[in-house]
């Protein structure tokens, strides 16, 4: 007896299966910044007898540090299509002092003048992106202009006087904790008390992220491709969990979460979405990697662009509002070097000098590392502005370095 033939136009189903491990392989790459991060800490840990550490410098360095990364969010974005953008400190300044002017001059309700705020950002983004993306002006000129344009506008809107202070909603988003809803726990006589609902927002975390590990693995698996090792995904998994619990944990020591931490938190999954899942995204990297083939493809490269400097403005806008918050003054000076460290937080996290590569989780690593050196060096008594200069130029310097090798050997691999 002879089978019955297969129905035309259908394959034969394949059996589910596990797939097969595949080899470990060492991106130094991508994996690089992350070894940097932690080498990084480990030498200010050690050189400043562990304070580095501590509850109250942990808290600390992610608020001072929160604006830069917010502003590094938007600029690996605009680095990846191939961009750059130099007048983010200028907008951060001309966003704090409109604010200012709205909330303690106008004395305007503070949601009202945030929502007018993040409108300015829009507006500063739009103009820019228009001549950048549909007059074919080149963005380093373009926000070269806007730097020395939106500078002029915080002169003139503040003259050389700050404005404040700012309203309590406003300084406790750039300075405040989360309240303790569920008491402490203890910890033992040396690590004293913690906060409940914070060690159980970092459980929580802690939880969603394997789990999201876990199922990308399932529907590798699923789709017979090839997947890591179980060694290398537990390694992936457990690392990640351990030093998030520590954080939290030692942030829960202190005055708990930073409510600035959760909006980082927001902004980092909300993008890393954006460019790991959506068409948008995408069409982000396909711009950056290869102008001519996206346009081909049917990639609309001008709209891409300019929603890009749209997005950029309006999180400059948000930074500005973090920023006047923190100091509870919205003054005229406020910004300065910002573009500079935002800029350098995307390249140091792997973000590529011709564009179409970079991750936001790097970025905001490459942020965090360059917070951690102006924090670790505060510590060693480094006083002196062009100390810190100093080592931040020569870690710039290294991390654009070791791009353009990987580049010249992949290349030559080839």
């Amino acid at each position: 007896m002879t089978a019955a033939p297969a129905r035309a136009g259908k394959a034969p189903a394949v059996p589910p299966a596990d797939a097969a491990p595949r080899k470990v392989d060492f991106d130094l790459k991508q994996s690089g910044i992350y070894i940097a991060f932690a080498l990084t800490i480990v030498i200010f840990a050690v050189l400043t007898d562990g304070v580095l550490l501590s509850p109250q410098n942990l808290s600390n360095i992610i608020v001072q540090q929160s604006y830069i990364l917010i502003l590094a969010i938007g600029m690996v974005l605009i680095i990846i299509a191939g961009h750059i953008d130099l007048s983010v400190g200028s907008v951060v300044a001309a966003a704090g002092a409109l604010a200012a002017v709205m909330m303690v001059d106008m004395d305007l309700p503070w949601p009202v003048a945030v929502i007018a705020t993040l409108i300015f950002g829009a507006l500063v983004g739009a103009w820019q992106g228009y001549w950048v993306a549909y007059f074919g002006i080149p963005a380093f000129i373009v926000t070269l202009a806007g730097m020395l344009l939106f500078r002029a506008v915080t002169y003139a809107i503040l003259g050389n006087q700050g404005i404040g202070p700012f309203p309590d909603e406003i300084r406790t988003l750039a300075n405040g904790f989360i309240p303790g809803f569920l008491g402490n726990v203890g910890l033992g006589a040396e690590l004293g008390g913690a906060d409940l609902f914070s060690i159980i927002v970092g459980v929580v975390v802690v939880v969603v992220m394997g789990f999201l590990q876990y199922r990308t693995r399932v529907g590798r698996i699923r789709y017979s491709q090839a997947v890591d090792p179980m060694w290398m995904f537990l390694l992936k998994v457990v690392l990640p969990a351990v030093i998030v619990m520590f954080l939290v944990v030692q942030l829960a020591r202190f005055r708990n979460l930073p409510w600035v931490l959760v909006l980082l938190a927001l902004l980092v999954v909300a993008y890393t979405m954006v460019t790991n899942r959506a068409v948008f995204g995408r069409q982000i990297y396909a711009v950056g990697g290869n102008l001519q083939a996206a346009t081909l493809s049917g990639v609309k490269v001008k709209s891409v662009v300019f929603w890009l400097f749209v997005n950029m403005g309006v999180l400059s806008a948000v930074a500005g509002l973090i920023f006047a918050g923190r100091l509870n003054l919205a003054g005229p000076t406020a910004g300065n070097s910002f573009e500079l460290d935002a800029i350098a937080a995307a390249f140091i996290g792997g973000a590529a000098v011709q564009g179409g590569v970079g991750r936001v989780i790097g970025a905001i690593t490459g942020g965090l590392i360059m917070g951690v050196i102006n924090n670790g060096m505060g510590l060693m008594g480094a006083t002196k502005p062009q100390q810190v200069m100093l080592v931040k130029g020569l870690v710039l310097l290294a991390a654009v370095a070791f791009d353009v090798y990987s580049k010249r050997r992949a290349a030559g691999a080839k």
